[in-house]
């Protein structure tokens, strides 16, 4: 303890002796240039006593603006803000001019004019200076951060001074990507320490694994953590037949689109709708304070509003300055990274050049340090429910892979931030209890193109007697597919003089992660398996028996839907079994998976899983990244979820849900003893649970409510053909509304 307090009382005696040194410096140098500024007497001096009369000046100025100038704003605080504006530099000149005065032997002189600039020039300089030799100190990060929070905190009820009071606040802190397997080993490893801590006080954290839904993705499973429903979302993209949109979560019209269908199937508000704030995520929840987040960001209005967070964020200079040190030294540890792989012929590995070193900095470092900020500002402000995502993880882990030294960096630094933010809740206005939890893991494996030679597109024209391009054809697959295209059309490879199928003939064939989804917009509704095979009748077959591929979704008209595999394997999904047939490996709860994504409207004509190979938790992802997740296989499918012991059991909270409402269907809690809660939606119950438990029951958002102007930033029914918001619900309030209830149809 002693130990460490003198070690960082010798850090911060070194930190104002460079600044002293920089001031002086930045002195001598506006001396040289500025006539009406000195530092000499008439008859000149030696190097050494004018040096010796900067560092006296910059000192003394130092020390007046640490003593006199707190003082004198205090005194201002009456004058109006944009006259105390214009009085700032008047000011700092005053102080100037006095600390010159002290000089021995008066030989710093300068006129008022000279003064207002070289005090303007010196302050800017000490502060940039003093931050970028704190950027590392994350305690001096936090002081200054409780500072700026602290002129907008929020004086809750019953809250006298810096007491603390009342219910607690939430944080739930969304680690992007970050598996279970993942953390436990990261923690144990000593990569984690701050989540090493938690686990292992016994009044700490309880960690334990959830299961996502078929598509495990951020798109999927956050709209249901934050709305409570994902029904209808089948991948993180896909195509609508009805308006020949392909939705992608990423976009923020999609986004937008997603979270007003969850709206309006679940009519509430969402997990945040309850003086909560949305910081870096893909919806909203409902919240009213809103900093990044991409379903509000395409919204006029709203949509300043949520970028208004960098805006918050880079209007303090220190900030500025010490994300744009760490955002260059991010971009030269990419290339240094990737340039290394390179050398020592690292597999599995995909191209890293371009733009990417650029935008994993953002990732890693632009966005994780706005949305901290946001959150710490939120935290002294003492809102109810903060929910963040922090995506720096899952970012790296693509392009590196989920186990590499990359990632392994990646996920001390987040620990960092953790720390940073359990450490502030000492100096909140109310206690905070913090909840970790990740929307989804990844699973490692070379690109479905990287080991077979062409991209799932290609296979799938190539099934259809469709041109492929003339790499394809020399590849293994196109080997494994050529006796099944000459069954087809015989049509030739692209760069050929025979004329191309129509555009409006060929499939849409789109990837999300390890998943595949095949439609064909020439026919209506969701294709059948057999109109396909009389259309393309080697198609089903080439892809089915592909190495690559695990298994297939489509619809019979005879059998209903059906899955396929290698050898001619079908079983119909109504008699679908884990680990069995062609789910054979992919673990527990991917038959439900499986079900309960056939029944969604926007399915796909075929779903293509990648094959899973459970020795090596390997898949091959039908995009480029060897670190992959958004289909079943291997530890995307198992994300974790770790709460503060006291809080209920997630089991616990739905097995009681289950008891009470005694219903099995879509809606109806889930839960498996070895995997933990089933679906994104489970977890949401969890999370809506913790909220009640220490301030009691909230009314959800009634349909009127969303009807009206009293929640602008939420999503409306009737936006893009959607019917009439149902009639006003005139029932009185149920007591137990709090409680969300199994989505309607």
């Amino acid at each position: 303890m002693g130990a460490g307090r003198w070690r960082r009382a010798g850090s911060a005696l070194l930190r104002v002796t460079a600044v002293w040194a920089v001031s002086a410096l930045t002195m001598l140098a506006l001396a040289g240039v500025l006539p009406d500024f000195q530092l000499q007497s008439d008859n000149g001096d030696t190097i050494t006593k004018t040096a010796f009369t900067a560092a006296w000046g910059a000192g003394a100025f130092g020390l007046l603006s640490a003593l006199v100038w707190p003082v004198v704003v205090r005194a201002l605080l009456v004058v109006p803000a944009f006259v105390l504006g214009a009085l700032v530099f008047f000011l700092n000149g005053s102080l100037l001019i006095l600390a010159l005065r002290l000089i021995p032997d008066g030989r710093g002189t300068a006129n008022p004019e000279t003064a207002v600039v070289v005090a303007a020039v010196m302050s800017a300089v000490a502060s940039a200076a003093s931050t970028a030799l704190a950027v590392r100190d994350d305690d001096a990060y936090r002081r200054r951060l409780s500072r700026l929070a602290d002129r907008r905190r929020k004086r809750l009820p019953g809250t006298e001074g810096n007491g603390r009071s009342g219910p607690p606040g939430t944080v739930f802190i969304q680690l992007d990507g970050v598996g279970h397997d993942v953390l436990t080993r990261a923690a144990a490893g000593g990569l984690m320490p701050t989540v090493a801590g938690w686990l292992a006080d016994p009044g700490g954290h309880r960690i334990t694994p959830w299961r996502t839904d078929w598509s495990s993705q951020t798109g999927a499973s956050q709209l249901a953590l934050l709305h409570g429903t994902n029904h209808d979302v089948p991948a993180f993209r896909w195509y609508e037949k009805e308006t020949g949109t392909v939705m992608v979560s990423s976009r923020p019209a999609s986004a937008l689109e997603l979270q007003r269908r969850a709206l309006a199937r679940t009519h509430d508000g969402g997990l945040l709708s309850f003086d909560g704030a949305s910081r870096g995520n893909l919806f909203s929840g409902g919240a009213d304070q809103l900093a990044l987040v991409l379903s509000m960001a395409g919204r006029r209005g709203k949509g300043r509003r949520s970028r208004a967070g960098y805006f918050a964020y880079f209007s303090d200079p220190a900030n500025a300055v010490r994300t744009a040190l760490s955002f260059v030294a991010e971009v030269g540890r990419e290339i240094g990274q990737s340039t290394r792989s390179r050398l020592r012929k690292e597999t599995p590995r995909i191209k890293r050049g371009g733009l990417y070193p650029f935008i994993r900095a953002f990732a890693t470092v632009l966005e994780r340090d706005v949305v901290v900020a946001a959150v710490i500002g939120d935290m002294f402000a003492g809102r109810t429910a903060v929910y963040a995502d922090l995506v720096a993880y899952d970012e790296v882990a693509h392009h590196s892979g989920p186990y590499s030294r990359d990632a392994d960096k990646v996920l001390a630094r987040l620990d960092r931030s953790l720390a940073l933010i359990t450490k502030i809740t000492e100096h909140t206005p109310r206690a905070y209890r913090i909840v970790l939890l990740s929307d989804h893991g990844q699973s490692l494996g070379e690109t479905f193109a990287g080991r077979y030679g062409l991209t799932l597109k290609d296979l799938v024209r190539a099934g259809c007697g469709l041109p492929v391009p003339r790499r394809a054809q020399r590849t293994l697959s196109a080997s494994e597919a050529r006796d099944a295209v000459r069954i087809a059309l015989h049509r030739p490879v692209q760069g050929t003089e025979t004329e191309p199928a129509s555009a409006a003939s060929d499939p849409v064939v789109l990837a999300s992660g390890n998943l595949g989804l095949i439609s064909f917009p020439g026919i209506g509704g969701r294709a059948s398996r057999e109109e396909i095979d009389r259309r393309h009748p080697a198609l089903l077959g080439t892809l089915a028996n592909h190495p690559g591929i695990g298994f297939l979704l489509v619809r019979s008209e005879r059998h209903g839907s059906v899955v396929l595999g290698a050898g001619g394997a079908e079983v119909p999904v109504a008699g679908l079994r884990d680990d069995e047939g062609p789910l054979t490996g992919f673990g527990p709860g991917a038959a439900d998976a499986i079900r309960r994504t056939d029944t969604f409207p926007h399915v796909a004509d075929v779903m293509v899983n990648s094959m899973y190979d459970p020795a090596t938790d390997r898949v091959h992802a039908f995009e480029e990244q060897i670190g992959s997740h958004g289909g079943l296989g291997g530890p995307q499918s198992r994300p974790f979820l770790l709460w503060p012991r006291g809080m209920t059991d997630p089991l616990d909270v739905l097995a009681a849900e289950a008891k009470a409402s005694r219903t099995e269907g879509p809606g109806a809690p889930v839960t498996a003893p070895h995997i933990g809660p089933v679906g994104a939606e489970a977890v949401h119950r969890v999370l809506r649970r913790w909220l009640r438990e220490p301030s009691g029951p909230q009314v959800p958002l009634r349909p009127e409510g969303v009807a009206g102007l009293s929640h602008p930033d939420r999503p409306l029914p009737g936006a893009r053909g959607e019917a009439d918001p149902p009639a006003a619900d005139t029932t009185p309030p149920d007591p137990g509304a709090g409680r969300v209830h199994p989505p309607r149809g």
